[in-house]
């Protein structure tokens, strides 16, 4: 990692990597009303006021991410870009896996199948092995700080997503959240 970071348009640069994240972000919107629906707030809940001001610093700093990483090489030959792929291989593979469990669930059932057994929030897992992989596959000390900042306001917000769902789900999401660690590899 230099101290000045590569700062070049290309074709093989960490955009690559963080197209997938936009295909399912918005892909999602696009394809289905109910799927949107689905993980919308419950009829007469607001969201807190930290998760308000969560969601207002993490989506710009997601798209600023985004929008860097088109200008951002990859280290191309390198052990750093051997090990970020795999990390960001392990995050897409997790992100797939879990969007297909939440996608198959029923709108009335917590998500509790595949991805879901192992974590609470897996999909927020795979995003920060996503961002991790493009850190270290880019060799960018600049976007190793965006996740982990990403991180950190990922982790402060779960606890509000986890009141909603207990809004939304009732006692069939707290049985869940008694069996169910809230991060993958982290013991309960």
């Amino acid at each position: 990692m230099s101290l000045i970071p590569a700062f070049e348009i290309g074709v093989w640069n960490a955009w690559i990597f963080m197209i997938w994240l936009l295909i399912q972000n918005f892909g999602v919107m696009l394809v289905s009303k109910d799927l949107y629906q689905k993980a919308g707030e419950p009829p007469g809940m607001k969201p807190s006021r930290k998760y308000k001001i969560l969601s207002f610093i993490s989506t710009p700093l997601w798209l600023l991410a985004t929008a860097y990483s088109i200008f951002l090489p990859f280290k191309l030959g390198t052990i750093w870009f051997l090990i970020g792929i795999i990390i960001f291989l392990l995050g897409l593979i997790i992100n797939v896996v879990a969007s297909i469990n939440f996608v198959r669930t029923p709108m009335n059932e917590p998500v509790s199948r595949g991805a879901y057994r192992y974590s609470r929030h897996p999909i927020y897992t795979a995003l920060v092995l996503i961002f991790l992989g493009v850190s270290i596959a880019s060799a960018s000390w600049v976007f190793l700080l965006l996740t982990v900042l990403m991180a950190v306001l990922v982790s402060f917000s779960v606890a509000d997503e986890e009141s909603y769902c207990l809004e939304k789900y009732g006692e069939s999401y707290r049985e869940y959240m008694n069996k169910t660690p809230r991060w993958i590899g982290l013991p309960k």
